[in-house]
């Protein structure tokens, strides 16, 4: 009957989400990489003084903790999709998350406002539909041409979640996703690593290789730093914690595009999307690809 109603195009089973881990002597090696063409880790990190001012960066996982020290008051609670959860981040992923797209110390802008919408509960794990729903606050709350969002979460393939994707792009709100964290799979195959007008992002090493446990393949647009990644955690406003993931990757990228976005006019998402891509690294990965782009994301600091 349901399926009968105009307002209804498809059902689709409600299904478990979980997670996808100048500044002189920065205090996490992706930094210095996304700001040097060359692997040098000892390098300082190198960014446009503009740094993510005036973008808003948001961070759909399992909530922020607005009150670390590292993000020196850029922080603001967004929305809540976990019924009877506190407005706060009891996980530490989301935290970790926006720590590296824009805390002071740890972040790629960081100058960038920061806005936390919760999905994923305290063990990582949320619905689909909860999911959804917070795409879709983003698509109808974010600005054009100063907004970018990042979801380091996947599951397996989701229409509803794709669509949603497509809703973020339609509104221009470019969305950056982690390619997944499992090294058997194709990323294609996954929600919303797979979805069309994504900006997927692959992890690599400090040594340029692709991490072990990275997803890959054509969906794949980029690599980004995601082994070892220190972050802010929650605990304490001095909280940290280094992890590993394509989470800890597609962040930086984030980071990367509420940079380009500060001191370019990228009114769309596809424009924001292609900039990453034509000012990326190449051909510095190495090791088998599986498919996927000789990419590595850049900030475009020389």
């Amino acid at each position: 009957e349901l399926l009968a109603s105009d307002e209804v195009e498809y059902i689709e089973q409600d299904a478990i989400i979980t997670l996808s881990g100048s500044q002189t002597s920065p205090p996490s090696w992706g930094l210095p990489r996304v700001s040097q063409r060359d692997l040098n880790t000892a390098a300082p990190y190198l960014y446009n003084d503009a740094a993510g001012q005036g973008v808003t960066a948001y961070v759909i996982d399992t909530g922020v903790y607005i009150g670390h020290n590292d993000f020196g008051g850029r922080a603001t609670w967004g929305a809540n999709f976990i019924t009877g959860s506190p407005n706060t981040d009891q996980n530490g992923h989301g935290t970790h998350v926006a720590g590296t797209i824009g805390g002071t110390q740890y972040g790629v802008a960081k100058k960038v406002s920061v806005v936390g919408v919760k999905v994923l509960d305290a063990q990582g794990s949320g619905s689909t539909s909860g999911v959804v729903a917070g795409m879709d606050w983003v698509a109808q709350n974010a600005t054009p041409g100063k907004s970018v969002v990042n979801m380091s979460l996947g599951g397996g393939k989701s229409k509803a979640i794709d669509d949603a994707a497509q809703r973020l792009f339609r509104a221009n709100i470019p969305l950056i996703v982690a390619a997944g964290n499992t090294a058997s799979a194709d990323s294609c195959t996954l929600s919303p690593a797979g979805a069309a007008n994504t900006y997927t992002v692959a992890a690599s090493d400090r040594t340029d290789r692709p991490a072990s446990f990275t997803s890959w393949g054509s969906c794949v647009e980029i690599f980004g730093p995601g082994v070892g990644i220190t972050s802010a955690w929650i605990g304490s406003a001095s909280a940290t914690n280094t992890i590993s993931g394509t989470s800890m990757a597609s962040p930086h990228v984030a980071g990367v595009a509420a940079l380009y976005l500060s001191f370019n006019s990228l009114p769309t998402a596809q424009s924001v999307f292609d900039k990453l891509t034509s000012t990326a690294t190449l051909n510095k990965i190495t090791g088998n690809l599986k498919g996927s782009p000789n990419r590595l994301v850049y900030n475009g600091a020389v």
